[in-house]
């Protein structure tokens, strides 16, 4: 029988451990745990919880583009022919490798979305050979980042 957990509020202790673990995922339960003056098995059970409510998904490690060669960050307001077809585009730039987010949005645009490239020859690749000529898009706008000054998770 899968537990309803709803009505679940996060208390202090599951404001502390995922504030640890946003800081570095990599550190083991059993660290938290002495950090925090409770078991191991306490801080699995807590994270289980909150596994099964959806308020944390796994963990990622993150990569550095420019270490490896992706000089190009862009951010491409899309223009649909249909706001409907906005799960058929969503769909096809799912193909489209260098798109890293995509958002459905208010305002002038239908859906913002992030790309990395590594040049400015292969975002014009991109923009030209795989976004705009996807069925559904009418045009886009390209705004080119030029510095990554804030980027944080959440404040719990």
């Amino acid at each position: 029988m899968e537990k309803n957990y709803s009505n679940y509020d996060l208390d202090n202790l599951d404001v502390q451990i995922l504030s640890i673990l946003m800081e570095d995922a990599s550190i083991p339960y059993t660290e938290i745990a002495k950090k925090l003056i409770v078991s191991g098995g306490t801080i699995h059970v807590r994270m289980k919880k909150m596994e099964e409510l959806g308020i944390i998904s796994g963990s990622n490690l993150i990569i550095n583009p420019q270490k490896v060669g992706f000089d190009i960050t862009a951010f491409l307001g899309i223009y649909l022919e249909k706001g409907s077809q906005y799960a058929d585009a969503v769909e096809q730039l799912k193909q489209v490798k260098e798109v890293v987010e995509l958002h459905y949005c208010t305002g002038q645009y239908s859906a913002f979305a992030k790309i990395v490239c590594r040049d400015t020859s292969h975002l014009r690749k991109v923009l030209n050979e795989d976004i705009q000529g996807l069925k559904g898009i009418q045009r886009t706008e390209t705004i080119i980042s030029l510095e990554e000054s804030i980027k944080r998770q959440i404040t719990l």
